[in-house]
């Protein structure tokens, strides 16, 4: 398998494993077969060889030959390669797990604050592995575009301390392998995140709502922006580690992203026009109209010009369009107060 790989593929490879990745093609693949012959060579690293070799030969693969032609390229460097091949058909005969898709039809949820310029990795299942019995470990690899680098870049703010901010981001996101509905976003427990071998801090625990509850973090997604290396010769790592949870897998998906700032959610609203009074007139005759079944009724409403939220006077009265409430709020401190929302 690795004996087809060309020499971008077999430095990427090499990279991914920390090794030195200069040098001519046979210099490559020589370093290569060493790491496979090599016992301590990881799966994730076994892992690597499939998905390099599903891009460049996406029709010509399964799951049994992945394994037989990666055993061959050892059995090469091995003198008792007969004895490996041997035992890799009788673990071929046993029954293979349960595997969930690689790509599952997951959809997240919507942003009202950040548009999608692209999708840098699609859903992809954490599936559970039956090697690492506690702790799962998955790799994952994306590479930006020169556009995508441009845009990035052009976006970057510099803050007080030396701090930077984005506009256009890179977003990590994590939910439950549901396709029934859109998700949100949901953490696996014990979550670790590693961006090219630098760790990521999670938000904080959230407050547990009652005592004897065990504490979750908020689900939100994650702006991994100043870990990524913004350049398109290089690609990126993200090493994702989890405690595996019965009856439950979870994707995990990378977008290229820009934030919306609320004067321009607010423009966007107005852009949709004014609901018709005649609404209003016909939820206030429905409210004030008596029921024959109930000894209760309604006969006087009462709604104030001020704000729910900011106790100020409304400058732009909003409704949700499932609300059955009278009562509005102001749409442009809603939109702030969101935007502010940690």
């Amino acid at each position: 398998m690795v004996s087809s790989f060309r020499v971008s593929e077999l430095q990427v490879l090499l990279g991914f494993a920390g090794r030195n990745k200069s040098g001519p093609k046979h210099e490559l693949l020589l370093r290569v077969l060493h790491l496979l012959k090599n016992s301590s060579c990881s799966p994730a690293v076994q892992i690597k060889i499939k998905e390099l070799y599903r891009r460049r030969y996406p029709r010509t693969i399964d799951t049994c030959g992945d394994v037989t032609v990666v055993t061959s390229d050892l059995s090469d460097l091995s003198p008792d390669g007969a004895s490996t091949n041997k035992e890799l058909r009788m673990n071929l005969q046993q029954p293979a797990p349960l595997i969930p898709p690689v790509h599952p039809d997951v959809q997240m949820k919507s942003l009202p604050f950040y548009d999608v310029l692209d999708i840098l990795v699609k859903p992809s299942s954490l599936g559970t592995s039956t090697v690492q019995r506690y702790h799962q470990e998955k790799y994952f690899i994306f590479a930006l575009t020169p556009q995508q680098v441009r845009e990035v870049c052009i976006s970057r703010d510099f803050l007080p301390g030396g701090r930077r901010d984005y506009m256009v981001q890179i977003q990590l996101r994590f939910c439950l392998s549901e396709t029934s509905c859109p998700q949100e976003d949901n953490y696996p427990n014990s979550l670790c995140i590693k961006v090219n071998g630098k760790l990521f801090p999670l938000p904080g625990y959230a407050p547990p709502p009652k005592n004897g509850v065990e504490q979750k973090r908020p689900g939100r997604p994650l702006n991994i922006t100043s870990l990524v290396r913004l350049s398109s010769a290089v690609p990126n790592q993200i090493s994702v580690t989890w405690a595996a949870e019965i009856g439950k897998t979870y994707s995990m998906s990378v977008y290229l992203v820009r934030q919306v700032t609320s004067p321009l959610l607010l423009q966007r609203l107005r852009m949709k026009g004014i609901r018709n009074p005649d609404h209003s007139r016909a939820l206030i005759k429905e409210k004030l109209t008596a029921d024959p079944d109930s000894e209760i009724a309604t006969t006087s409403l009462r709604v104030s010009l001020m704000c729910p939220l900011g106790k100020m006077r409304l400058t732009v009265p909003c409704r949700a369009v499932t609300c059955s409430h009278l009562q509005c709020f102001d749409a442009a401190l809603y939109l702030q107060m969101n935007e502010k929302k940690p």
